[in-house]
């Protein structure tokens, strides 16, 4: 394969290698091994997450007036960016050997995107091999030009002093260039949000709304989504025995329905069990990565509560190791659009009704909650909001993507909900988290329509319709006061967090709808 239509003409060039040669790869030049099941096992360095305070976009003529600037989507000028290209393809052409992956990021062919991703690390080909959708030999061959290609030079740092650079750390995109450029971090993430970043400014401009969400399907072609932010259950909710996977975390819903944008799923590992996650832990095998994870270094037997070298410890592997995965990854128009909270502070009930003026405003809050450990200085619970449950993610002001959803759920009549994966009984250290049985078994009555004509009271509060009656669920912990001990201490905990709900709120405020508006806090 020849890329010195990029300035990339020295290192040796391995297009589309199957998985047993970038084993192969991985274990001869990057010092990987197999863990006990089959996997390959990798470290990313010194990050082992994202970097979204690193991540710049390049103004010009024709993002200027479409990109929500600010802390999310950072201003970077072209002929930095163009420093930037520079740098990765020299550290490219000083390695002596360099590794593509070209292949699609959409299920439908209507909408699909061509990506090339060119990078010096085989783990981070083989996880593009899983996380992109794979052509055939046929469409390989005549492949063509790329839609967006990303260089991938992460194992060579950035210039920290040149544009608004403020580390060695620099993941700069270009939609005029359409290219993407990492430097300063090996975190495999970076490319697959890269793509998310690039399908968030693509598809909305195309009436098309992308979403960071998971999605299954009944026997019955029923669609379900789940939207939630990293914790709150949004990949292990969605992978179950008795529905058909769609995708895990990035979706469509185009004019037709859904489909997923990737080819495979990236699972947080920590505390991982196959009693609780089985599906997931039986997927991690050959042709699987495992990132950050500790083993036994004579058995290899990964310790998945192991968080020495980091807490977000992640596995990649192609959708068809889930066994209900179903190919292609596309569905019909979501019937239940459920957005997952974990309230660490205890109040919000498990599950509850939303109006589309509730959906809408939650959609756009994006809550939940950090708890003590997740990050230094975190003593106790902090309310943490994420616009669209992706705002590092997003390109336009969220207002576009929530009007979007909007138009979708009426034109389908989709019902949508508030699931809370977080505590009962109390807040983080009072109470208990709840438990992932009676979560599955709130699921269960929203797929079987058991909660359409359920009793419910209403919260004063923020105005939510609570089912008292729910499956297997105690009555008691279906309505979040009854279960507190204190009751003054709920209510107050209660206020405290409308209070942040609305705090939070006052940014979007001047572009939403007086609708939108009225869907929050009372």
């Amino acid at each position: 394969m020849n890329l010195s239509q990029y300035g990339i003409t020295q290192p040796k060039i391995l297009r589309n290698l199957v998985a047993a040669q970038l084993y192969q790869e991985a274990l001869t030049h990057d010092n990987a091994s197999i863990s006990y099941t089959g996997a390959l096992m990798t470290t990313s360095g010194v990050k082992t997450g994202r970097s979204p305070k690193d991540k710049r976009v390049v103004e010009d003529e024709e993002t200027r007036d479409d990109i929500w600037w600010g802390n999310v989507n950072i201003k970077l000028d072209e002929q930095t960016f163009e420093r930037n290209r520079r740098r990765a393809v020299d550290f490219l052409n000083h390695c002596p050997r360099v590794y593509v992956v070209d292949g699609y990021a959409g299920w439908d062919p209507d909408w699909r995107v061509k990506v090339r991703v060119v990078c010096t690390r085989a783990y981070h080909a083989l996880f593009m091999h899983n996380m992109l959708i794979m052509p055939t030999d046929e469409e390989l061959a005549n492949f063509g030009d790329p839609d967006y290609v990303i260089f991938n030079a992460g194992s060579f740092p950035a210039d920290p002093e040149i544009g608004s650079h403020t580390s060695p750390t620099s993941v700069s995109l270009n939609f005029r260039a359409k290219e993407f450029v990492i430097l300063g971090t090996q975190y495999a993430g970076e490319m697959k949000k890269g793509i998310f970043t690039i399908m968030n400014y693509l598809m909305p401009k195309n009436g098309v709304l992308s979403m960071h969400c998971s999605a299954n399907e009944g026997v019955n072609g029923d669609v379900t989504l789940f939207f939630g932010l990293s914790g709150t259950g949004k990949t292990t909710l969605s992978t179950e025995a008795h529905r058909k996977l769609i995708g895990d975390d990035e979706h469509c819903w185009t004019d037709k329905g859904v489909f997923n944008i990737e080819g495979g799923c990236y699972a947080k590992c920590i505390n991982l069990s196959s009693e609780s996650e089985p599906e997931i832990y039986n997927a991690i095998r050959f042709g699987a990565v495992l990132e950050n994870v500790v083993a036994d270094p004579d058995t290899r037997k990964v310790d998945y509560c192991d968080k020495s070298l980091t807490e977000n410890t992640r596995a990649a592997y192609p959708l068809e190791f889930i066994p209900n995965t179903k190919l292609p990854a596309v569905g019909g128009h979501p019937q239940n659009i459920i957005l997952l909270t974990c309230d660490a502070f205890g109040v919000l009930p498990p599950v509850s009704c939303l109006t589309p003026e509730q959906a809408m405003y939650h959609y756009i809050s994006g809550y939940t909650a950090k708890v003590a450990g997740t990050e230094m200085g975190v003593k106790e619970p902090v309310p943490d909001f994420s616009a669209c449950y992706g705002a590092a993610f997003l390109v336009w002001h969220p207002t576009r993507y929530a009007e979007l959803l909007a138009r979708r759920i009426k034109e389908h009549g989709s019902r949508a909900w508030l699931v809370n994966t977080g505590w009962v009984g109390g807040g983080y250290g009072v109470g208990r988290r709840m438990s992932i049985k009676h979560t599955r078994a709130v699921i269960d009555a929203i797929h079987s329509g058991e909660l359409i004509n359920a009793p419910t009271v209403t919260d004063p509060v923020f105005g939510l319709r609570i089912p008292t009656v729910c499956g297997e669920v105690p009555q008691d912990v279906l309505i979040p006061r009854n279960c507190w001990t204190d009751k003054a201490a709920y209510d107050a905990a209660i206020l405290k967090l409308a209070e942040a709900f609305k705090r939070n709120f006052e940014k979007y405020a001047d572009s939403a709808s007086p609708e939108i508006l009225m869907g929050g806090p009372k």
